[in-house]
């Protein structure tokens, strides 16, 4: 059967009346054919995101319905391992029985690709440059060990990776700038040298696909860098509001696929 997640509006609720409504949905689930397996709440934009094998979108409201009535506002076919990779679990979280889960499913996403690879392989060779990527590799890989980061896809020269806590990805954007300064300081056969996007989203507000328009948006954003640039989405720099990163306003730009300007942040971290 498809797996399928939806999005509640829950103004007022609280953590201990939607663990409560989870529990409701597994006392009649098998009487739809459904099997719920877990829900993210977020407290501050008042959001559930629940995740449920169902034979249908129908059968997704027939449960809730008659379990509680809470009904979804939004509910998108998803793919398991992507649910796996940005959100990181498939299940209740252990202690679930005892305790209210109060994770959110907003994610920070976080794009990067080698701006000079091209360059380094018509100068270098096939491989000295495959040389250079796996060091590019290990280095981004430490920052996303170092700052709780996950590595949701990778090809060739770049990857897409998101986090629990906006701030924690910005914190890895300048961790992999300063890690590629201190290593091309080193004066390697050719410098590496990175762009970087930051956006944020909830996982299906967005889109008809898991962190469907912010994903789009924050690859544009890592296509708009330059070398060694980190250019932000307006709602990075919002939610770090109070933290000591320094954002410089880089303007309005058209961005293909969005039909208004975006008014980026650069982060500044040399």
């Amino acid at each position: 059967m498809p797996i399928y997640m939806d999005r509640h509006a829950a103004e007022g609720a609280t953590p201990e009346a939607l663990a409560a409504a989870h529990h409701q949905d597994l006392e009649v689930q098998s009487r739809y054919g459904c099997k719920c397996f877990t829900y993210w709440f977020d407290e501050d934009r008042q959001s559930i995101f629940c995740l449920i094998d169902a034979p249908s979108r129908q059968a997704v409201q027939d449960m809730h319905r008659a379990a509680h009535g809470l009904m979804a506002n939004q509910i998108i076919e998803v793919d398991r391992s992507n649910v796996s990779a940005f959100l990181g679990r498939l299940s209740d979280p252990e202690g679930a029985e005892q305790v209210p889960i109060r994770e959110p499913a907003f994610r920070a996403i976080m794009f990067t690709d080698i701006a000079n690879s091209t360059d380094i392989t018509n100068r270098l060779g096939d491989d000295a440059a495959f040389a250079l990527q796996r060091e590019h590799h290990g280095i981004v890989r430490q920052a996303l060990r170092e700052h709780e980061g996950r590595e949701v896809d990778h090809a060739g020269d770049g990857f897409l990776t998101c986090f629990s806590a906006v701030f924690k990805a910005v914190e890895c954007a300048i961790s992999i700038q300063n890690a590629l300064r201190k290593f091309n300081d080193a004066s390697p056969p050719a410098p590496i040298q990175v762009r970087i996007g930051l956006g944020a989203g909830e996982p299906v507000a967005d889109g008809d696909t898991l962190f469907g328009s912010t994903i789009n948006l924050t690859a544009r954003i890592c296509a708009r860098s330059q070398p060694e640039q980190i250019l932000a989405a307006p709602v990075v720099r919002e939610l770090c509001v109070g933290k000591l990163f320094r954002f410089r306003e880089h303007g309005p730009v058209e961005l293909k696929g969005f039909a208004e300007p975006v008014r980026l942040h650069e982060i500044e971290w040399r």
